[in-house]
């Protein structure tokens, strides 16, 4: 079993030292996050047990796929990673992110399920602020900080600020953002107005 962790962890240095040899070969450099703590860094919500002000129901058991369709509105179901395939012809897809819009996690080695997560607000084109279920187990994660490190600011090499040691941690595949827009809606203003 600790063998196995450890093979785990060694694909997982491997795949990051691959993404950023991509870097060095021409594929253009990432980005480092600022060396300040950001404005926001998260909120845990402990939802293990009852809480007055929280319906219970609202988290299903603190799930990233319950709770990001129950913020977001996007109806979607199965693991997080499926969800960029489940909305192409449903939902507008994009690299940019907007408030309310489901930033959607790769499958990864330590990501098996991928992961979703909820835009609460853009800082600017390259810091996001998101609330996410499950990405520390039994717990909600309001507002925490995300920092974009790819080379072309398209959002497919995000890290998140690590509230415990005061930094942004190791960068995770993502595919993009899924907006509650009709597939032949109108994208929202902000995702409009914002360049990578």
């Amino acid at each position: 079993m600790r063998n196995q962790a450890i093979t785990k962890r060694c694909r997982w240095r491997l795949s990051v030292l691959a993404l950023t040899a991509l870097g060095a070969a021409g594929c253009g450099p990432t980005l480092e996050p600022p060396q300040v703590e950001p404005r926001y860094s998260g909120v845990f919500l402990d939802i293990t047990g009852p809480n007055p002000s929280r319906p219970t129901f609202l988290y299903d058991g603190a799930q990233c796929v319950p709770y990001a369709r129950l913020v977001s509105g996007i109806e979607l179901y199965g693991d997080a990673y499926s969800w960029w395939d489940g909305a192409a012809g449903r939902y507008q897809r994009g690299p940019l992110p907007a408030p309310g819009a489901v930033l959607v996690l790769s499958q990864t080695d330590r990501l098996r399920s991928g992961h979703v997560a909820v835009v609460s607000q853009v800082l600017n084109s390259r810091e996001i602020l998101v609330s996410h279920a499950n990405w520390i187990p039994g717990q909600v994660l309001e507002n925490q900080a995300v920092f974009d490190a790819s080379p072309n600011n398209d959002w497919t090499m995000p890290r998140f600020y690590n509230l415990e040691h005061q930094v942004y941690g190791s960068i995770y595949p993502a595919h993009g953002f899924i907006y509650n827009v009709a597939a032949q809606g109108s994208l929202p203003p902000l995702v409009s107005g914002l360049t990578p």
